[in-house]
């Protein structure tokens, strides 16, 4: 039996492809006040700003690929079975052939019912005023806005707590819920934790390794090393 990675994954890897993440600009996302885009009230308030801002993102994911970092989780499938929780609302780790894959705060190719969030549907074009599910109530981004609840969040906790590894790729570990979840690890499991500007130290989990560099070139080089040297240091 394969042994079990479970892969935390943040902005950080994203935006290796060319996605841009609000937190490089002071709580500003592409110009916008977060708390106009990105929380229920906003969408409240102006509908057509919110939904202009998430089709502006739905298009940029049509012009951008999946990196390296990307394609070397793919690669570590042959060899663990790995699980990507992501933070991310993209679908790069989709196209770069990930199989297991847990959109924590949603997916921009996804749309729901502002009424129903069970009622989620596929959606790669523009959406606007005037779309409706089927039981006649708007449709709205199938993201986890701010203040809302997480609700893989409870299986993701799962998945980790029962990981043989856990490889942390390009985020900030400061973003709850989505940061506790390292806290779910069985103890002693090795921990790598891939990033430029690292927010944890070594000392600050047992077996914890901490990788200084950004995803593109830190994440190949320890699958590469995993793959060929096996799980421990």
């Amino acid at each position: 039996m394969k042994k079990k990675v479970t892969v935390l994954t943040g902005a950080g890897i994203s935006a290796e492809s060319g996605i841009k993440t609000f937190r490089d600009a002071d709580g500003l996302w592409e110009g916008h006040d977060v708390m106009e885009v990105a929380t229920p009230e906003g969408f409240v308030k102006n509908p057509e700003l919110v939904l202009d801002f998430y089709n502006q993102r739905r298009k940029q994911l049509f012009k951008v690929l999946p990196n390296k970092a990307h394609e070397a989780l793919v690669t570590l499938e042959s060899h663990y079975d790995v699980s990507v929780i992501t933070q991310n609302v993209d679908d790069l780790h989709e196209r770069a052939g990930s199989s297991h894959i847990i959109h924590l705060h949603g997916e921009l190719l996804k749309v729901r019912s502002s009424q129903n969030e069970s009622l989620i549907l596929d959606w790669k074009n523009d959406l606007v005023l005037g779309d409706l599910c089927e039981n006649g109530h708007q449709l709205r981004p199938h993201i986890v806005w701010f203040g809302e609840d997480v609700p893989l969040l409870t299986n993701a906790a799962e998945i980790v707590s029962t990981s043989d590894m856990v490889i942390i790729i390009g985020t900030s570990m400061q973003v709850y819920p989505a940061a506790g979840l390292i806290n779910y690890a069985p103890y002693g499991i090795p921990i790598y934790f891939v990033d430029p500007k690292p927010t944890i130290r070594e000392s600050d989990f047992n077996n914890l390794t901490v990788i200084s560099e950004t995803a593109v070139n830190g994440v190949p080089n320890l699958i590469s090393t995993l793959i060929d040297r096996g799980f421990y240091k």
